[in-house]
Formats: structure tokens, C-alpha cells, sequence
């Protein structure tokens, strides 16, 4: 286990990261006329993932604020996944792209339920640093 001591350190956290990054540059090729629509809702959801995941790590000190912003970015992860399918559906994605990008935040959402079922541990300042669990 290695040792966290920022939340840009989180597994959860790179990996939502970097799935923004992947929706960002995939929606460039929706339609214009998507562009204030599921193009503006996908990109803000995904980000929103990572964002909630920064504000759980700042308000570990207080457990259940650390979980409710971790079902915050749960519930945005699965928003994600359900603009992902509006994508499917209006073929502006394919089969394939579809389900990597939807296996990849059932990926995070597995690591942030794992978190949040253990949130005793995440929010423990009996040390300076935490160990990585997820």
C-alpha cells in the first residue's frame, strides 16, 4: 500500500480523472446541436465525478460529510453512464466505446462504494498519512 497524502493520490480519483479527460475528447465529435445538451450535461457529470472526490477528501474529518460527498460522486458517475447511453442510442458512439467507457465507471463506482463502506478508515487521523485502500 502506498501512502496518500493528497487526493489527486486516490486511484478513484486518477482514474475518474482521466475518464473526463477520455468523455471530453470523445464528445468533441457530437453534433453542434448537442453542444447545450448531452454534450454540456456528459461533460460536466464526468467531471463532477472528480470533483466530488476532492471535496470527500477535504471533509474527512467529519464522516459523514466524507460519505455524502462520495454518493454525490457516485450518483454523478452514474449519471455519466446514463449520457453514455443517450450517446449509444443517438449512434454518436459506438457498441465499443460504450461499453469500455461504461465498464470503466462501474470500475469507480465499485471503488467509491468500497470507500464509502469503509469510511471509518478514510476518516481515522490516529496518523499523518493514509494508506491506500482503494
Amino acid at each position: 500500500m502506498s501512502t496518500i497524502k493528497f487526493h489527486q493520490d486516490l486511484k478513484v480519483f486518477k482514474k475518474s480523472f482521466d475518464m473526463a479527460q477520455q468523455i471530453y475528447d470523445l464528445s468533441k465529435s457530437f453534433p453542434k446541436e448537442e453542444l447545450y445538451s448531452l454534450t454540456d450535461q456528459i461533460r460536466r457529470s464526468s467531471r463532477s465525478v472528480s470533483a466530488n472526490i476532492s471535496e470527500a477528501w477535504g471533509k474527512r474529518k467529519y464522516e459523514r460529510s466524507f460519505i455524502a460527498k462520495l454518493t454525490d460522486s457516485e450518483g454523478e458517475a452514474r449519471e455519466t453512464q446514463t449520457w453514455l447511453q443517450f450517446a449509444l442510442a443517438c449512434e454518436y458512439i459506438n457498441t465499443e466505446e460504450f461499453g469500455k467507457l461504461n465498464n470503466e465507471y462501474n470500475q469507480i463506482i465499485g471503488m467509491l462504494v468500497i470507500m464509502m463502506g469503509q469510511s471509518e478508515k478514510w476518516c481515522s487521523f490516529s496518523s499523518l498519512d493514509t494508506e491506500q485502500k482503494d
